[in-house]
């Protein structure tokens, strides 16, 4: 017997509620869109919707117990609540657990199924309860709706999965083997995309650098080959891509970077330790000296780049020692931006037993004197931008009025005045920085 709940009224309204990466943003973009397709509107800011989707991340510990947390929050104040569906990768790893422990939730859906998601909530509306965790290779894009309106800067899933198996990372189990999109889709999707009015599109994958396909003449590219294609298409301004692995960066992807102007002079690679034995037992495939000397050949083809990482401090076994490594490679590097992290044993995965796990308040310490290192490093980056002159890509309005916030070539966020309108690249000059956000002043050139 299915299990059900009470029926309930075709809704409304929606919100989708994303967390973690800009994988989960794209994934998240698109779920609203295919409600909207249904003729359900986003719920106004401040107002409660009929229908919540919360879009989950289980990279980090206890990203299960947030989900039943924000599940009972949404009961109303006359104890009802609206139709909740539950997606993205705790949906995938805790499916049957979240169905058994949440009789709120009407709907489970994994990251490669919630293209089924307008279906499932015919059968919630009806009374009935489903989950579908099923992880058909790239199914899901053939069936979603074209793209019709985005932001000026803009994602674009390009690659899913990853077969790295890094000791630490669930990937693997919630979002499978790396698979990638085909190029004639890809290149179709990046047009409709600048002419829903995107002026950059970012290039998402869980390990981007790793994307191959064939172009139209049936030769065999890789990243950096689509993203020159890319280049070609009319009205795209600026091109990005994350994450990458350190195993796939390829001479030509470091070419690109020389010597295609699109292609923004930001580099998103993840090192994740200073120490070669914490490497190793991580499986991560690179060392200290072969990542440096990456970085060193991204720096020799794009001398103005700016480099961004991701750190685990307190990984099982981490000494002392080991740790000062990390600081020592932070130091070596200057990160302009950079995500650091305590580990979390994610269950199932091999460091979750290993031996030596690190005490919690070791990892607070370690973790605090690395940020304020890599903190440092990115002031250190914005103070040495002020006087540039830069593009800085119109995205939103700021908090007060004639403000407007965008973003540098660098990824920096900037903040100016001026007479322009969301989606303009405009010349700003960097004036002034702070640790997180640069000041701007507007000058003459404007384009739209």
């Amino acid at each position: 017997m299915k299990p059900t709940i009470a029926p309930k009224e075709t809704p409304r309204t929606y919100r989708v509620k994303s967390f973690g990466c800009q994988m989960n943003v794209y994934d998240g973009e698109r779920m609203a869109e295919m409600l909207a397709e249904r003729g359900i509107q986003p719920a106004p800011e401040g107002e409660e919707a009929d229908l919540v989707v919360l879009n989950t991340c289980h990279i980090r510990e206890k990203a299960a117990e947030k989900v039943y947390s924000d599940i009972g929050r949404l009961q109303k104040a006359d104890g009802t609540k609206p139709l909740i569906a539950v997606a993205g990768c705790v949906a995938q790893a805790e499916g049957e657990e979240i169905m058994a422990r949440a009789p709120a939730v009407s709907m489970v859906v994994g990251p490669q199924a919630y293209h089924r998601l307008p279906e499932m909530l015919d059968k919630a509306v009806a009374g009935e309860r489903a989950t579908d965790t099923d992880m058909p290779a790239i199914a899901k894009f053939a069936a979603l709706p074209e793209r019709k309106r985005v932001n000026p800067a803009a994602f674009l899933t390009v690659q899913e999965g990853c077969d790295k198996f890094c000791t630490y990372c669930v990937v693997p189990y919630t979002r499978g083997a790396e698979i990638s999109r085909p190029y004639a889709d890809l290149v179709t999707e990046a047009r409709k995309l600048v002419g829903a009015g995107a002026k950059e599109i970012t290039l998402l994958g869980q390990n981007v650098s790793a994307w191959s396909g064939e172009d139209a003449k049936g030769r065999a590219v890789g990243l950096a080959g689509l993203i020159r294609d890319l280049a070609q298409v009319d009205g795209l301004a600026r091109i990005r891509y994350t994450t990458s692995h350190p195993a796939d960066m390829d001479d030509a992807l470091i070419a690109a970077h020389g010597d295609c102007d699109k292609l923004m002079p930001f580099l998103h690679l993840p090192v994740q330790a200073g120490s070669d034995r914490v490497l190793k037992a991580m499986n991560r495939s690179h060392t200290v000296e072969s990542y440096l000397k990456l970085l060193e050949r991204f720096r020799a083809a794009r001398p103005d780049i700016a480099l961004s990482g991701d750190f685990i401090v307190g990984f099982p076994g981490e000494t002392d020692a080991e740790f000062e490594e990390t600081l020592k490679l932070v130091d070596t590097v200057g990160y302009a931006q950079a995500f650091s992290f305590k580990y979390s044993p994610r269950p199932g995965t091999p460091a979750a037993t290993m031996d030596g796990q690190v005490a919690k308040e070791v990892m607070d310490e370690r973790l605090q004197r690395l940020q304020a290192a890599l903190n440092r490093d990115q002031l250190a980056f914005n103070q040495a931008s002020v006087g540039r002159t830069c593009e800085v890509l119109v995205e939103r309005k700021g908090k007060h009025p004639g403000q407007w916030l965008g973003k540098s070539p660098w990824l920096q966020s900037v903040w100016f005045e001026g007479d322009v309108t969301i989606g303009d690249l405009v010349e700003v000059e960097l004036v002034e920085a702070g640790p997180n956000s640069l000041a701007g002043k507007l000058r003459e050139t404007v384009t739209a």
